[in-house]
């Protein structure tokens, strides 16, 4: 690559297909978060991907979903303030309002002219957040997506500081190192609650721990797997990917998985935006206050290559501390614990790094064991 390049991943709430229809009932129940009457079109994953074209560590900047901002690319409309993942619903509706009202038919085309709407609202937001970031390229993944996506990938090797449950999400893990299937691997990326121990505290910001854990490991699994040198494999998982998800039409997966070397060989770290606290919107829905002249102080550190090498504001450049993790487990064992899905073939132990919570940066390369 020749110029740096930033690829804005959204993941939607969204419980139907590409073509806004229903999903089979098996999906449902493996998605264990309801069926088509539930959820929207919020992005409730919003992570921008920073890939240096000297092939310098690449960058990973989460942004909590319920950040209220000043919303941005919703035609007919004045400059609002909402949580920054509603952009893309917003832009959604608009657009498909507007379609319907001039004439046109509630049919895909008018489905996926809104579909573009929202995804345009949303960058837009996101890019006058961050302070002008310009994005080059995005990727959209639906839940139905991420599930088929996994499904293709699966097992997958991930790492937990201790037992969690969570009824809502489906979660069921154990302590340390496990193998996990697309439907545990949903319940992983969208847990951020405990409903077995009330004393163990999670939240949004856990959650986006998670994914940036998730994408860490799949990354690593597949590099030891050589997928990413070979050309055969590497197609088989793309074509998958490719079927599930949208891109914008300038982004080819297969040249982004062979030239991106930062993102496959673990030169990546993973960062969450600061917030300030929590509140409550005029509306009263509950929101994240941010310092915005903070957050765009962090993003501009984080992607500017002179100063790569320091901590971004309130941000750690290594792990904490594992003897602050809560509850009995504080660091990945040496072993790794039985797979959730009974599976007896356990892969060899791999090498990890323990996150206490979600506060610092996580460094890619291995198997990261998170909260």
């Amino acid at each position: 690559m020749s110029t740096d390049t930033n690829i804005l991943v959204m993941g939607l709430d969204t419980r139907v297909d590409e073509k806004g229809q229903p999903l089979p009932p098996e999906m449902y129940d493996a998605l264990h978060a309801g069926d088509q009457s539930i959820g929207g079109y919020n992005s409730n994953v919003l992570m921008l991907i920073h890939i240096p074209a000297d092939g310098s560590k690449a960058t990973g900047i989460s942004i909590p979903r319920d950040d209220y901002v000043q919303v941005s690319g919703i035609p007919g409309s004045d400059p609002f303030k909402a949580k920054i993942k509603e952009a893309y619903g917003y832009g959604f509706d608009a657009a498909k309002s507007s379609l319907i009202n001039a004439g046109k038919a509630d049919d895909d085309t008018t489905y996926q002219a809104a579909r573009d709407a929202g995804s345009k609202a949303e960058i837009a937001t996101v890019t006058q957040f961050l302070g002008g970031v310009h994005v080059d390229h995005f990727i959209e993944v639906t839940m139905a997506a991420f599930y088929q996506t996994a499904q293709a990938i699966a097992p997958i090797t991930v790492c937990v500081n201790r037992a969690t449950q969570d009824t809502f999400s489906g979660a069921d893990f154990k302590a340390g190192i496990q193998q996990i299937d697309a439907k545990q691997a949903m319940a992983f990326v969208r847990q951020r609650r405990d409903t077995s121990d009330p004393n163990y505290q999670f939240s949004d910001l856990d959650r986006e721990r998670r994914q940036q854990a998730f994408i860490t490991s799949v990354s690593h699994q597949l590099k030891q797997a050589g997928t990413f040198t070979d050309i055969g494999k590497m197609q088989g998982v793309l074509d998958a990917v490719s079927k599930n998800i949208v891109v914008d039409s300038d982004l080819n997966l297969i040249e982004l998985a062979q030239q991106a070397t930062s993102l496959t060989g673990g030169n990546i770290s993973f960062t969450t935006l600061p917030i300030t606290g929590f509140g409550t919107s005029p509306d009263g829905a509950s929101i994240n206050t941010v310092d915005i002249d903070q957050v765009r102080a962090t993003v501009k550190e984080l992607l500017t290559p002179a100063q790569a090498t320091q901590p971004a504001p309130g941000a750690s450049t290594t792990a904490p501390d594992p003897a602050q993790a809560p509850g009995p487990a504080t660091a990945a064992p040496e072993t790794p614990a039985p797979a959730n899905s009974g599976s007896a073939n356990q892969a060899p132990t791999p090498s990890t790094s323990t996150y206490a919570d979600s506060t610092g940066a996580l460094q890619g390369g291995n198997i990261p064991c998170v909260k």
